[in-house]
């Protein structure tokens, strides 16, 4: 019951840190824009995608918060094993990367006419790095927790820092933070492209939303198939570290040469062999080794030590088909929009209704990925070196535990319909949220500057 309630945090917190890390630099290039061609469509899109970006931070903020107490509470063991390994990582996260954001935040939403527009501009360049920094210290956390290295252990079994380095930059760490930037990129491009597509169904946002989808259907057709490449590097990464993990999300029991490519079985652990299987020959061991005949090793090799076969089987093709879907959609949305001139009028309402209904295909990828990732380290909370089981509080009580997760799921839904619901209602009146910006301008002090690359007119701007 502890996992399924840090299951519920984690799934509910990544949401937004999977937007905010790729919405910060979308934001710096829409920026840019502005100060380059002068044109008042991609002003209206930074202002607008700002207080996205502000109210995605802040469900983010609440969300991490609840998580980090749940080390104490349902987790001690861990930090209690750990922690000189654990805490420092988390303490650069806050210190270098949220202080960083949160400080900045501030002069991005309220700043501009108040500063110069090159203050303005270091914000968001700041806010933007920011985000990166956070998703690097923790995916450096997660990474080492799945390929561990450069740690001595006590005579108590706690674990202490050998070299940084070694723990920092850790076998799968580049992979894993590589991937995760893109899975960014990927659910921002399609958020983007979702609300301009609703923006344009709707006759709203007339300046910005074509610039907005253009720029979110280019983003899209990269990112995809840099996704694609990046995530055969990281399994094969995968395969050489957490062989079980590979076994376990392509269904092969048994060690095979040759392994065939699972499209679907239904995974029985109590017979220990899949049902109702559709395979291709070969295939598998092409895609995981890069060889027609390749070994693979089999979930049998690993009793006890391998995660369930099931959820990590159905969550990696569902990650797989959502990044396909994706993939198909970025490409055949860039080519009719480049077909039509760029011209969003003549894109027909269907094609814009499937970018509005794909507004948050990165989330649900990229919590299949996720769970691919947490489920397959189990048994362990330390790949190979600290079982979950031993760490896990044996203090509070289950009861007490299954409240709290009723709780949480309760509030976080709410939540989640309310961040949909603002997002749909912002993307409907674009103009409410830039009159509030046109409002705060006109309440600003005199002297200030406000043309581009303007300097500060006055000491107190």
């Amino acid at each position: 019951m502890a996992r399924m309630q840090f299951a519920a945090n984690i799934t509910f917190h990544i949401l937004f840190p999977t937007i905010s890390i790729g919405l910060g630099w979308v934001l710096l290039f829409m920026r840019v824009r502005w100060l380059t061609t002068h044109q008042q469509g991609w002003l209206d899109a930074y202002r607008f995608w700002t207080k996205v970006f502000a109210l995605t931070f802040a469900l983010g903020v609440v969300s991490g918060i609840t998580m980090s107490f749940q080390f104490g509470t349902n987790w001690p063991g861990f930090m209690e094993k750990v922690g000189d390994i654990a805490g420092p990582l988390l303490g650069y996260e806050v210190l270098t990367a949220f202080f960083l954001e949160a400080g900045f935040l501030g002069i991005m939403l309220f700043g501009h006419g108040r500063v110069s527009e090159r203050v303005h501009l270091l914000a968001t360049v700041l806010v933007a790095f920011g985000t990166t920094l956070s998703a690097f210290w923790i995916l450096a956390l997660n990474s080492w927790m799945q390929t561990p290295a450069g740690y001595t252990v006590d005579a108590g079994g706690v674990y202490h820092v050998a070299s940084w380095i070694a723990v920092i930059f850790n076998p799968s760490f580049p992979y894993r933070f590589v991937h995760m930037l893109l899975a960014s990129a990927l659910t921002v491009s399609f958020l983007l492209a979702g609300l301009s597509a609703w923006q344009l169904l709707k006759g709203v946002g007339a300046r910005s939303a074509p610039r907005v989808l253009r720029l979110a259907l280019t983003l899209a057709a990269v990112a995809a198939p840099l996704q694609i490449l990046a995530g055969d590097m990281h399994g094969l990464n995968t395969l050489e570290h957490q062989p079980q993990k590979i076994a376990a999300m392509e269904g092969v029991w048994e060690t095979e040469r040759g392994a065939a490519l699972r499209l679907f079985a239904w995974p029985d652990e109590t017979t220990r062999s899949n049902r109702f299987e559709i395979a291709i020959p070969k295939l598998g061991s092409l895609i995981l080794t890069h060889t027609i005949d390749g070994e693979v090793k089999g979930v049998n090799d690993f009793v006890g030590r391998h995660p369930p076969v099931a959820p990590l089987f159905f969550a990696f093709r569902a990650m797989v088909g959502i990044g396909v879907l994706m993939l198909a959609t970025a490409w055949i949305g860039a080519f009719l929009y480049w077909r039509r001139g760029w011209n969003a009028a003549r894109l027909p309402r269907w094609l814009l209704g499937t970018f509005a209904a794909m507004t948050f295909a990165g989330w649900a990828a990229t919590v299949c990925g996720w769970y691919v990732t947490e489920i397959g380290r189990q048994p362990f909370i330390v790949h190979g070196l600290i079982r979950t089981a031993d760490v896990v509080s044996k203090v509070v009580p289950a009861a007490s535990v299954a409240l709290t997760l009723a709780l949480y799921v309760v509030l976080y839904l709410a939540l989640l319909l309310a961040y949909v619901t603002v997002l749909k209602y912002m993307a409907e009146k674009p103009e409410e949220v830039l009159a509030t910006e046109a409002q705060e301008r006109a309440r600003q002090p005199a002297g200030v500057a406000t043309s581009p690359l303007a300097g500060p007119a006055s000491a107190s701007a």
